[in-house]
């Protein structure tokens, strides 16, 4: 997929003048004006509605993207069933995790769950700052270990031997997910039927662990 800049000169007019990309990676190293001037011209903003795909097996993947509003998921196909594999919200990247940083072929789509407004990353880019500033592989290490660290996680999970189990976990590993994503995603993500996750969600009330407000939640979000 070969997206466009359809904002022009202006394109970071509603950020303060910069590319919000500067400061995820000025939070693990400061960059150096040229590092900074070639972020501020390769990325651009981009806007997806509800329901749209960043990526998918059937658009070669340019990009990674750093979502600033709304959430995405990345799911695959199976059987005729979306199985999502990861969620991704405010502030965190986006991108084909099977290829990332790559422009290969991967069996994973990318689909926006609520309307986003995200800064598009050029794999080209970022292999150029890899290839030509040190301070760019420091910082792309320490990406890749979060990344690492999610991939982990999800993996954790998914080994799990109980879809209570597996809620739970996801509980206290993805707390900003709780309130944030509706709960057909977060069953799909845990290996679960729709049904199964809400009569958890009500065992867990009726002992205690979860709120009311989260589980009087669910009724709305299943209709999504």
């Amino acid at each position: 997929m070969n997206l466009k800049n359809e904002f022009g000169e202006n394109k970071w007019e509603n950020f303060g003048g910069i590319s919000p990309l500067i400061a995820v990676f000025t939070s693990f190293h400061e960059l150096t004006p040229e590092i900074e001037e070639i972020i501020n011209r390769e990325t651009f903003p981009v806007i997806f509605a509800k329901g749209k795909h960043l990526a998918s097996p059937l658009k070669r993947n340019r990009y990674i993207f750093l979502i600033i509003k709304g959430a995405v998921h990345g799911y695959i196909k199976s059987g005729g069933h979306r199985i999502t594999t990861w969620i991704a919200v405010e502030n965190e990247l986006a991108g084909s995790i099977r290829n990332l940083w790559t422009e290969q072929a991967s069996e994973e789509y990318i689909e926006s769950i609520d309307p986003v407004l995200a800064i598009a990353i050029p794999h080209e880019m970022s292999r150029y700052l890899y290839d030509h500033f040190h301070i760019a592989n420091y910082v792309g290490r320490k990406m890749t270990e979060i990344y690492y660290k999610g991939a982990s996680e999800r993996a954790f999970i998914c080994r799990l031997p109980t879809a209570k189990k597996r809620y739970e976990r996801f509980l206290v590993a993805y707390p900003q997910l709780i309130h944030r994503i509706p709960l057909k995603y977060i069953a799909s993500f845990l290996g679960m039927r729709l049904e199964t996750l809400s009569r958890i969600r009500t065992s867990l009330l009726k002992n205690g662990v979860l709120p009311e407000d989260q589980v009087r939640e669910s009724a709305d979000q299943t209709l999504e």
